[in-house]
């Protein structure tokens, strides 16, 4: 039996891979994965993206992971390393191989080294070694400031040049220690220690270069946490790369993902402030300009004023002003003091009307017996002698007869 292929359908290369996408992308299983292996012919790109493999004894599964998702690692992936990659897997239509897009990488499983460095970072944390409320300002503009890493190798270099660059100003003390192996944490600590006690130094950097946990493990003893977390001058913690986070960078008063990085956040950038300089300049010129615009217009307005043209005027107006207010004040006095006596007057005449005297000059008399009025024939007995009031004088008087009588 003969197949005919011109009744077959022709497809091309590209269209059979994003088939093949197509149907791996519609395969909920394949879009939410996790896979567990060993990382192998791992590869960090300048881009930033990982690029590795997954191996069992069974077989090879490609990786990528791209530099958005592989910021947010909290270790630094290896050779040989176990883990568990979570991501979905897809073709990539242009070399028609399927990899898994990781998301997420963890550790299958803690070895010694992590388990020390848990338990320390607890232990610590627990004493309050890394309190925010204790971690001291970076100074602004540092004018000297302290290297504690290798004498030599790249870490050194990139730190030195990237602070020259920014800001020139900063004179900077390359400290050199050991950074790995047998004593270089007792070299580390004692390094920030005398650092401490010098009067010239404002900032320390402390940290070196990427390796392996092995490598930088001098950066998670505890005698170096202790000595950044006692030092009275600020630390930057600068170790290995942006995924490598020690026990160090937990103490520091500031971590910085590389050594470069670190310089960068010491100092300023002699550019920017430049740039600040000039527009706080421009400000303060047109400030000053406009003030003296203002007052260019308010002399103007004063040349032509009243006061500079006749010193006298104003003090001819407050003349004018007090002899209008003296005048009301007369006027105020005056019509107060009339009404005054036009009340007294007349409190007078009610008074006058009022007087005993007055009645006795119409003929009327007042009795007294002592002191006391006699107002009643009850007040009166036969032989008491009355005191009788008239208009002109006084009468003595004895009581022979009394008649009680209705004068209404």
């Amino acid at each position: 039996m003969s197949l005919n292929l011109s009744s077959l359908p022709t497809y091309t290369v590209g269209q059979v891979n994003e088939y093949i996408r197509d149907l791996m992308e519609d395969d909920l299983l394949l879009q939410s994965i996790l896979v567990r292996g060993e990382i192998s012919n791992y590869k960090r790109y300048p881009s930033g993206h990982h690029y590795f493999s997954l191996k069992d004894e069974t077989g090879v599964l490609k990786c990528v992971m791209f530099r958005g998702e592989a910021a947010h690692l909290r270790f630094r992936p290896e050779n040989g390393m176990r883990v568990v990659a979570f991501g979905h897997i897809s073709v990539f239509p242009r070399d028609g191989a399927y990899q898994l897009y990781c998301a997420d990488l963890l550790p299958d499983g803690r070895g010694p080294l992590d388990e020390a460095f848990e338990r320390l970072r607890r232990r610590l944390e627990a004493e309050g070694l890394f309190d925010e409320d204790h971690k001291t300002p970076l100074p602004k503009y540092p004018r000297r400031i302290a290297l504690v890493t290798s004498p030599v190798g790249k870490a050194v270099r990139d730190m030195i040049r990237v602070l020259g660059q920014r800001w020139p100003l900063a004179e900077v003390l390359v400290v050199p220690v050991r950074v790995q192996g047998e004593g270089a944490a007792e070299e580390i600590a004692a390094a920030i220690h005398e650092i401490n006690n010098r009067a010239d130094i404002d900032l320390i950097i402390t940290g070196r270069g990427g390796g392996s946990m092995e490598e930088l493990w001098a950066f998670n003893e505890e005698i170096v946490a202790r000595a950044i977390y006692v030092s009275n001058l600020p630390v930057i913690s600068a170790v290995g790369h942006e995924p490598d986070v020690t026990i160090a960078d937990y103490a520091a008063d500031l971590r910085a993902s590389t050594p470069s990085n670190a310089a960068e956040l010491a100092v300023p950038d002699r550019a920017e402030q430049g740039e600040r300089l000039a527009e706080l300049k421009y400000r303060l010129c047109r400030s000053i300009r406009g003030r003296l615009e203002d007052g260019r217009r308010e002399l103007g307005r004063l040349k032509g004023s009243r006061v500079l043209r006749s010193m006298a005027a104003p003090i001819q107006e407050r003349r004018l002003i007090a002899d209008s207010l003296r005048r009301r004040l007369e006027s105020a006095l005056a019509g107060q003091m009339k009404d005054r006596r036009a009340a007294l007057s007349k409190a007078a005449a009610g008074l006058d009307a009022l007087s005993p005297l007055k009645v006795l000059g119409r003929g009327y008399a007042i009795a007294r017996k002592g002191k006391t009025v006699v107002s009643s024939v009850g007040q009166a007995e036969k032989g008491d002698r009355l005191d009788v009031a008239v208009s002109d004088g006084v009468l003595s008087c004895e009581v022979r007869e009394k008649e009680e009588r209705s004068w209404r």
